[in-house]
């Protein structure tokens, strides 16, 4: 990049969502990229005024998922998989498009598997698309 090239930040409205196995698409949200570094602080001996700040471990956000209601319920049957016992981690991929479609920015997830499903809420009274959300718990993210 030369000295004095501007950069524009990227929008936050084209992302895809990869999930080892899972081919459902047209997601509205994605949510959860987030980690925070637990600080353990230990005092110097004799020294009351003084404390050391070491970086203890990490805990890394849930990632929540949202999309229009079809007929594809892979996402439910891994939650529903998660409700009977059988737990099955998969890695995944959040990846932000630019107004082409090239990939631009990528978050990988390790290890995940469903928390939480929200069914849609249905009311005659409107004409807004039914959406479902699933909550990711997970072993790390990390931008690639």
């Amino acid at each position: 990049m030369a000295i004095g090239e501007r950069v524009d930040p990227l929008r936050n409205f084209n992302f895809i969502v990869e999930i080892d196995g899972i081919t459902q698409a047209g997601f509205t949200d994605c949510s959860g990229f987030g980690a925070n570094t637990e600080i353990t602080e230990i005092n110097e001996g004799g020294l009351n005024t003084a404390s050391h700040k070491l970086a203890s471990r990490t805990k890394h956000n849930n990632l929540t998922l949202k999309w229009g209601l079809t007929t594809s319920s892979e996402l439910y049957d891994w939650y529903r998989d998660v409700v009977n016992g059988r737990i099955v981690r998969k890695d995944g991929s959040v990846i932000l498009l630019d107004g082409k479609g090239n990939e631009k920015a990528r978050w990988n997830f390790f290890g995940g598997w469903p928390v939480k499903w929200d069914g849609p809420d249905l009311t005659a009274k409107g004409n807004d698309v039914a959406i479902e959300t699933l909550e990711i718990a997970h072993q790390g993210l990390e931008r690639a």
